[in-house]
């Protein structure tokens, strides 16, 4: 299975957040799935920590180096196309971090780890919750 992860599913993953579903928890680590993490998930997280929404320690950029080794995830970059793509989806609000997040699941063919309900719907990317 190629799972993209939404950013909140990667930090509950990591922060070992209890929301997280035990489908999730499971599939996460499996060797089974190939785990895919888009740039903009980096820059939701160092969003978060500077508005103070999560405290990262020792500082942000070091717990993302040490989290990215923790929990290795193949880089899914941003292209011309899924930045095109992301005006295109039918999604009930303008969040561009969805927006990208939703065009990359598509555009590389990978499921959506997430469970934002904006998101489990959307036409044309599969989801996993």
């Amino acid at each position: 299975m190629k799972l993209l992860l939404d950013t909140h599913i990667w930090l509950w993953y990591l922060l070992g957040n209890p929301q997280l579903s035990t489908t999730l928890q499971t599939t996460i680590p499996s060797p089974d799935t190939a785990l895919w993490l888009s740039p903009i998930s980096i820059w939701e997280t160092l969003v978060l920590a500077e508005k103070g929404r999560i405290v990262l320690q020792p500082d942000p950029a070091a717990w993302l180096e040490q989290a990215l080794l923790l929990l290795p995830a193949q880089e899914a970059p941003l292209n011309h196309a899924i930045a095109r793509l992301s005006r295109q989806i039918p999604l009930p609000h303008q969040d561009p971090a969805d927006r990208f997040l939703v065009a990359t699941a598509i555009h590389y063919g990978l499921i959506l780890a997430t469970v934002d309900s904006n998101l489990v719907n959307t036409p044309g990317v599969q989801t996993l919750s």
